[in-house]
C-alpha cells in the first residue's frame, strides 16, 4: 500500500510538473543571450532504447500500465536487497549460465520510474519507425559485420583486441555516443558553455564533446576521425541543435559501423529540472531508412568528478598476462 501510494503519487507530481513547466517555464539565457543549459544532467531512465517487439506501435504507456511496470521494477530492487545466506552453496560454472559475479545495487544507478517526454510515458526512446524498433538493415550489411570482425585482432594478443571501453578509451556502452544512452551508473552529462561553443563532458571516462556554433564544418573532420565524431551546431529558437559525422572506425552503434554514419541531437529544456535529448540516425549504407527518438534527462544539484577507468591501466596487465601464461601452459602440456 505505502509502495502504491508513493508511485501514485509520484506519478500525478510528474504530469502536474508537466502541465505547470509547458505553460509558465521560460528558458533561462546566457549573459550572451542564448539558452542556458549549464548544469548537470543524469541520464537514467527505464525506458528501452528499442521497444519491445509484442508492443508493437504502441508509443506510451497508461498511468495504470506506467505503475505496474514502476511497481515491479521496485519490486525487483527490494529482492536485490535481500541478504544472501553466507551459508550458501558455491554457484556452478556453466556456458549457459549468465556471468557469475556482478556489480551489486551498492555500485548501480538503475532507474526506477518511467519520466514523461511531452506528458508521455514512453514505451521505447525510439519513436521513429513507428514500432519503436531499429530499421532493417540493407542486404549484404550483416555479412560485412562479419567479415569485419574476423579480421580485428584476437582479443587476447594485445590491448588492440580489446574493446575501446575496457581500453579506457571511450566510456563502456553508448554513454557519450553515438546516440547518448544511459548505462547502469555514472550516466551524468555536464554541459558548459562559452560564446560559440557548447562543451558535454560525460562523467564514464570523462569523454569530453566539444560543439562549435557554426555552420561550416572544418575540412579537415573527415580525416582526424574523433572517438566521438565531428560536432558542429546551431540554435533553432530554444532548442540546440548538434549534426555529428566523421566518427572513428573503430566506434559502433549497437554494433553496427559509423563509418557513413551522421547524427543529429537535439537539447531543449522542459522545465527547471528536466532536458530533453533527440536523436536521428541517418546512414544510407546501414538502414533501410533513418530512426530517431528522444530521451529525458534530469537535472543534479552537485559536482561531477573526475572518473577512474582502471581497466585499461592495471586490468589490461592482468589480462594479458593471464593470456600469456594459458598459452605457457598449453605448450608444456602439448610438449608432454
Amino acid at each position: 500500500m505505502k509502495m502504491n501510494l508513493r508511485l501514485s503519487l509520484f506519478l500525478g507530481l510528474t504530469v502536474a510538473s508537466y502541465s505547470l513547466h509547458s505553460q509558465d517555464y521560460e528558458v533561462p539565457r546566457t549573459e550572451w543571450g542564448v539558452p542556458d543549459l549549464q548544469a548537470v544532467w543524469k541520464h537514467s531512465s527505464i525506458i528501452p532504447f528499442e521497444r519491445p517487439r509484442e508492443l508493437g506501435n504502441k508509443r506510451f504507456y497508461s498511468e495504470e500500465e506506467a505503475l505496474e511496470i514502476e511497481r515491479a521494477e521496485q519490486q525487483r530492487f527490494d529482492e536485490d536487497n535481500e541478504p544472501l545466506d553466507p551459508d550458501r552453496e558455491a554457484p556452478v560454472v556453466a556456458e549457459s549460465l549468465p556471468p557469475i559475479g556482478n556489480y551489486d545495487l551498492f555500485w548501480r544507478e538503475d532507474a526506477q520510474f518511467i519520466p514523461t517526454i511531452n506528458g508521455e510515458m514512453r514505451t521505447s526512446a525510439i519513436t521513429n519507425p513507428p514500432n519503436g524498433r531499429l530499421p532493417e538493415t540493407l542486404p549484404g550489411v550483416m555479412d560485412m559485420i562479419r567479415e569485419r570482425r574476423a579480421n580485428l585482432p584476437d582479443r587476447n594478443d594485445g590491448p588492440e583486441g580489446r574493446g575501446l571501453g575496457e581500453r579506457c578509451l571511450v566510456g563502456f556502452g553508448p554513454t557519450s555516443g553515438p546516440v547518448m544512452m544511459p548505462v547502469i551508473y555514472n550516466s551524468n552529462h555536464q554541459f558548459v558553455q562559452s560564446p560559440g561553443y557548447v562543451t558535454i563532458v560525460t562523467e564514464m571516462v570523462h569523454d569530453a564533446r566539444i560543439i562549435k556554433i557554426t555552420e561550416e564544418r572544418n575540412p579537415a573532420a573527415e580525416a582526424q576521425k574523433k572517438w566521438l565524431g565531428d560536432s558542429i551546431g546551431r540554435w533553432e529558437g530554444d532548442t540546440l541543435v548538434v549534426e555529428t559525422k566523421f566518427f572513428n572506425d573503430w566506434h559502433s552503434l549497437r554494433g553496427f559501423p559509423v563509418d557513413n554514419l551522421t547524427l543529429t541531437e537535439t537539447f531543449r529544456r522542459e522545465g527547471p529540472s528536466k532536458l530533453i535529448y533527440g536523436f536521428s540516425v541517418n546512414d544510407p549504407k546501414i538502414f533501410s531508412t533513418e530512426f530517431s527518438g528522444e530521451f529525458p534527462m534530469s537535472r543534479l544539484d552537485g559536482n561531477l568528478y573526475e572518473y577512474a577507468c582502471h581497466e585499461g591501466n592495471h586490468g589490461m596487465v592482468g589480462i594479458l598476462a593471464g593470456a600469456r601464461a594459458i598459452e605457457r601452459m598449453e605448450a608444456e602440456e602439448g610438449s608432454r
